[in-house]
């Protein structure tokens, strides 16, 4: 009776192990200890996003995205949740109050050498023909509605008197994959229908912004060596390129050209509830380079490749616009200010409180406008392009007041 309860014992395992290989080989299906989950066939992605070159038959599922992502730790997601139920205050009923957690500024600087990520979506040919200005966005992957009026109004490819613009958009991971389902496959979806999607595998947050400007100055120096000048700016600004073409036609591609909002002896912000905090241990001097208002500027592509050089000498710093401003102080490059750019938007100052500043005839004279809607960028591109419209008058960018440049020598940051 021994033996035979052996016997059987021994068939019965026999028998699972080989329905397992079954299961494995007919189905994918990886098998532990009986329990089976649906195995992530890479072949199904490479159908779904083609042959092109432009996605390198990148599979973007999240099992991948977990190998691909080593420097982005579980731990730092785990240790802000320790950090925000420890910290976490309550209501004298009893009742959680809601907080957002502090950043973890001491895995920050562990992490900051992670700086290498790879390019799952690429548009290796977007630069084809040398373009004359090279338009970069930075964007969100649940930004759908934002690409879509920059590719229908200020960003429109092609060319623009007798100069070729090219777009494209930055994206990382979104970090709540969740909150927009099947989140890969509507990315490679529209790089594929719009063939201007760049996206890497670091985690798209705020503090990420940095590794958007490296990797994409990386990208600049791989697939648009030759592109002579490059916009880079915010997704909710408002760009009159026929402005900044204008502008560039006179400057030497050859030269090192860097245009913007210009922002100077700025100081770092030390107060916890500010966005743009940032304490001594990561910085501890007490001015900041000049740099340039994040919501949009213009380089050389002369500038951008010394950037690129200059990025992978210079320590992560986690306000984007700040590390730009390092790079440049790196390579010796002195930013310039142009009144066309208000990446602080359009203040009406003291002096004119009833001044109309949603008016086309002002955004006919600047180059950049922040903080814009969706209907208020497609509002304006359609009112500038009027053939009834009717200026008067040159309103600016030469005013005897100063719109917004007090508020940004002090501590102030755009982003």
């Amino acid at each position: 009776m021994r033996v035979r309860l052996k016997g059987d014992v021994i068939c019965t395992v026999v028998i699972l192990l080989l329905l397992c290989v079954l299961l494995y080989t007919q189905y994918g299906f990886p098998v532990t200890l009986g329990v089976w989950s649906p195995g992530r066939s890479a072949a199904s992605f490479r159908a779904l996003l083609g042959t092109q070159g432009e996605s390198r038959g990148m599979e973007l599922t999240n099992s991948v995205f977990k190998d691909r992502l080593k420097c982005q730790q579980a731990e730092e997601e785990e240790e802000r949740e320790k950090v925000m139920e420890r910290e976490r205050p309550t209501h004298p009923t009893g009742a959680v109050v809601l907080t957002r957690p502090p950043f973890d500024f001491q895995l920050y600087l562990r992490n900051k050498d992670c700086r290498d990520f790879e390019l799952l979506l690429n548009q290796p040919k977007k630069c084809s023909g040398d373009p004359f200005l090279l338009i970069a966005v930075k964007s969100l992957a649940d930004e759908f509605d934002k690409r879509q009026v920059v590719r229908h109004t200020w960003g429109r490819e092609g060319l623009l008197g007798g100069l070729q613009v090219r777009t494209v958009f930055l994206l990382g991971i979104p970090k709540n994959q969740s909150a927009l389902p099947l989140w890969d496959r509507l990315l490679s979806y529209e790089s594929r229908a719009f063939g201007d999607i760049l996206l890497w595998g670091f985690v798209d947050t705020f503090f990420n912004l940095t590794l958007k400007e490296t990797h994409f100055l990386k990208w600049v120096d791989t697939f648009c060596p030759n592109v002579k000048f490059i916009f880079k700016g915010d997704g909710d600004v408002y760009v009159n390129v026929d402005n900044i073409l204008e502008l560039l036609q006179d400057r030497e591609a050859d030269g090192d050209v860097f245009i913007g909002d210009i922002i100077f002896h700025a100081q770092p912000i030390r107060s916890r509830a500010s966005k743009y905090y940032i304490p001594e241990i990561v910085y501890g001097q007490g001015i900041y380079p000049a740099y340039a208002g994040g919501g949009g500027f213009v380089m050389s592509g002369f500038t951008a490749r010394k950037l690129h050089r200059a990025c992978k000498e210079v320590e992560l710093f986690p306000i984007d616009d700040v590390f730009m401003g390092m790079c440049l102080l790196r390579v010796g490059v002195q930013p310039s200010p142009h009144e066309g750019f208000r990446t602080f938007g359009i203040v009406r100052p003291s002096a004119a409180p009833h001044l109309q500043v949603f008016d086309p005839c002002f955004y006919r004279e600047l180059m950049v406008v922040h903080s814009l809607t969706v209907p208020q960028i497609w509002l304006m591109w359609k009112l500038l392009h009027d053939p009834e419209l009717r200026c008067h008058t040159k309103v600016a960018p030469v005013l005897p007041f100063t719109w917004g440049r007090r508020k940004a020598k002090g501590n102030t940051h755009t982003g």
